[in-house]
């Protein structure tokens, strides 16, 4: 069989075999209790395992497992790995530690692993194993529970504590496998992705992600999991900022490791959070109520303090509470009392708070105006406090007979995560809405869910099933040589890229090439060595005439010699000034070794680092995503048109921008970083006034 066959075997498996001591005995003795099928265990110095039948060696088994949870010293493991896979066992989850988390031998170890394992599936190793709830099986040394469930969402985590604890949320949440991948030795993150997006069981997959081994791989599985309406949420660690070490551009500094993590998230549709708490609330309400086609909400409260907090989070993440129509306002007006306001959210007040004939009306007054999910809050006392909560269960099955009644995704969310107790959450999900717990998650659940199914079927229609392909990058190792801006204009302007029409000359020929051209002009001083060239005050600007040009000349030399003495400057660039600019952009390429060709579109100019007001997008890339990443920079009113001034032309600054995509795409095998900074957004026309290049040779 195949490895990805036996991945299949493992993840529901038939028979499990256990093989170790205590750890194996305790994980044999929750399967014992789970799992409906035979249970083996093998230790030549016992008689049972943790309940099971033992026997003493891999030999002795009734047959070959399809699933093993190995729990060995490591001196023994490799050969037991070798016995199985001549067995013809379908995988192992090894729990074993000790390998290429201790680098060195460690290494070697696991290279010995992996050659035994043969085509084995095999999880880890230093690994706490899988679960499968769907169907009991347990290959787990910690208390995993006895809850099982017919459909939910899969973790996959290169993590062991994460996901046990996950495993003891007091949430609802309804999780059909949860899988701790260890170092990875064999099976990736992206292998067990690929697997999961098969299963019917599976409704979502959550992941936590250090790093991902094989992008293309992960990229297809990600596709994969898009196309079956499946998504995909994860909780990436690691946001440092990485710059590659030979970076010398304004990109560079921008677009670190974690940006391009981001990049790759939103192009291949995968949903982000930063917390186990928004991966698992987020998880639930895709899962059990499913994505929203929009971010149109309608949102309900019997509380003004509610009201607020709701509207300020909703607008602090860009949830649309859209207002009532007409139609919907005199409807609950007739509705509620004369202190409640018709608005969005709703407060409906207290004199109908559990009035089951009449809040069903009110909550799909609003809803009948097409909104896209809904949410009412509400808190659930404890027994300690209140033991009847016949009003606030009321409310909460009103709210879903309006839901279900107009067909859109709902939640009923408490303010405090403590606030729904099991029985009433279980009351809520087994009617198709999902218990969100704590009003912060809970609309930042309802905002990623909404976000994820606005933009998930533009983005089946784009992406190619084979997944993203970076593309190639040289080498950081070669020679690398940077090109002086006059070069740098002269190659991108070839490829169809508006320049300033400037002339190159020496320091005595600086007035004469002035006389035909119209000023105000700038004066650069030309050398590749100043990348930076603002930063050592050899750019002039503003220059109005011949004798502030002269002055500029004299100002230029003195500075460029002050900050560089060893520095002669023999070359200058006079170029006519672009005057009626509404906004400064930085457009740059960085080639990464794993994620390929970087593009960051940021606002730019001298403040681009200070500002750091930039979106990052991997190449290949295509002019909506251009489009979306420009209207996403807090300088796009000054694009749009700001204080009455004209707006730009946005398809031509979307032309420009792809044109230096293209440009990447072309030369990617020499290109190693450029910035276009400023590229000059006028209202006719977009110019690269700037540019710095390096290659590899």
């Amino acid at each position: 069989m195949t490895r990805q066959q036996n991945l299949q075997r493992l993840l529901r498996p038939r028979h499990i075999a256990f093989i170790g001591g205590e750890d194996a005995a305790f994980a044999a003795a929750q399967c014992v209790d789970t799992f409906d099928g035979p249970v083996w265990g093998v230790n030549p110095r016992r008689n049972s395992l943790g309940g099971a039948p033992c026997f003493s060696t891999v030999a002795d088994l009734p047959e070959a497992p399809d699933a093993v949870f190995l729990a060995t010293p490591r001196a023994a493991t490799t050969g037991i790995i070798a016995q199985l896979s001549a067995s013809g066992a379908g995988g192992v989850a090894c729990f074993t530690a000790g390998y290429g988390e201790l680098g060195g031998s460690g290494q070697l170890s696991e290279q010995a692993l992996v050659a035994a394992a043969g085509e084995m599936a095999l999880v880890g190793p230093n690994c706490y194993g899988l679960i499968n709830y769907t169907n009991g099986a347990t290959l787990w040394p910690f208390g995993a529970g006895t809850q099982r469930c017919d459909k939910g969402f899969a973790l996959v985590m290169q993590s062991g504590m994460i996901p046990a604890n996950c495993t003891m949320n007091d949430r609802s949440a309804p999780i059909s496998y949860v899988i701790s991948a260890g170092n990875q030795a064999v099976l990736a993150i992206e292998d067990y992705m690929d697997a999961l997006v098969d299963d019917p069981a599976v409704s979502a997959i959550g992941l936590y992600v250090e790093g991902i081994k094989d992008l293309r791989k992960f990229s297809m599985a990600a596709v994969k999991a898009l196309n079956a309406e499946k998504p995909v949420v994860v909780l990436k660690a690691g946001r440092s900022n990485i710059a590659a070490q030979l970076t010398v551009s304004h990109t560079g500094s921008l677009a670190g490791t974690d940006e391009a993590f981001q990049a790759l998230f939103d192009q291949l549709g995968i949903i982000r959070v930063d917390a186990p708490v928004a991966l698992l609330e987020t998880l639930k309400f895709l899962s059990i109520s499913g994505p929203p086609k929009g971010n149109k909400i309608a949102a309900f409260t019997c509380s003004g303090g509610d009201a607020v907090i709701v509207a300020d989070y909703c607008d602090k993440v860009g949830l649309d509470l859209a207002t009532p129509s007409q139609q919907a306002k005199n409807k609950l007006r007739a509705l509620l009392p004369d202190i409640a306001t018709v608005a969005n959210p709703q407060d409906y007040t207290t004199p109908l708070w559990g009035n089951t004939e009449v809040m069903p009306e009110v909550f799909g007054a609003l809803m009948a105006d097409g909104y896209d999910a809904a949410v009412v809050i509400q808190d659930f006392p404890p027994d300690h406090i209140h033991q009847d909560k016949t009003h606030y269960r009321n409310d909460a099955t009103s709210f879903i007979k309006a839901c279900q009644k107009h067909g859109i995704p709902g939640a009923v969310c408490s303010d405090l995560p403590e606030n729904i107790d099991r029985e009433s959450r279980q009351m809520i999900v087994g009617q198709g809405i999902t218990p969100l717990q704590g009003i912060d998650a809970g609309i930042e659940a309802l905002w990623r869910s909404c976000t994820y199914g606005a933009k998930a079927d533009l983005l089946r229609k784009e992406l190619d099933p084979s997944g993203f392909v970076p593309l190639p990058c040289p080498d950081h190792g070669v020679s690398l040589t940077t090109l002086n801006e006059w070069q740098g204009k002269q190659l991108i302007s070839r490829a169809g890229i508006e320049v300033p029409e400037g002339k190159l000359c020496d320091a005595d020929g600086v007035i004469t090439a002035a006389a035909s051209m119209r000023y105000p002009l700038v004066l650069k001083a030309l050398t590749e060595q100043l990348v930076h060239k603002s930063d050592a005050g050899a750019v002039k600007t503003g220059i109005n005439n011949n004798l502030e040009l002269a002055e500029a000349l004299v100002q230029i030399t003195e500075s460029v010699g002050a900050a560089n003495p060893d520095l002669e400057i023999t070359q200058f660039l006079l170029e006519p000034m672009v005057e009626d600019a509404l906004a400064e952009l930085l457009v740059g390429i960085k080639s990464d070794p794993q994620f390929g060709q970087i593009m960051v579109i940021a606002s730019g100019g001298v403040l681009v680092e200070l500002l750091r007001d930039s979106k990052t997008l991997l190449l290949p890339t295509n002019a909506r995503r251009v489009g979306d990443a420009v209207r996403q920079l807090k300088s796009y009113p000054l694009l749009a048109g700001f204080r009455g001034r004209p707006g730009c032309n946005m398809p031509q600054l979307i032309d420009a921008i792809m044109m230096i995509a293209d440009f990447a795409d072309k030369h990617c095998e020499t290109l190693v970083e450029m910035d276009v900074n400023p590229l000059m957004v006028t209202p006719k026309k977009v110019i690269a006034v700037d540019v710095m290049i390096r290659q590899g040779v």
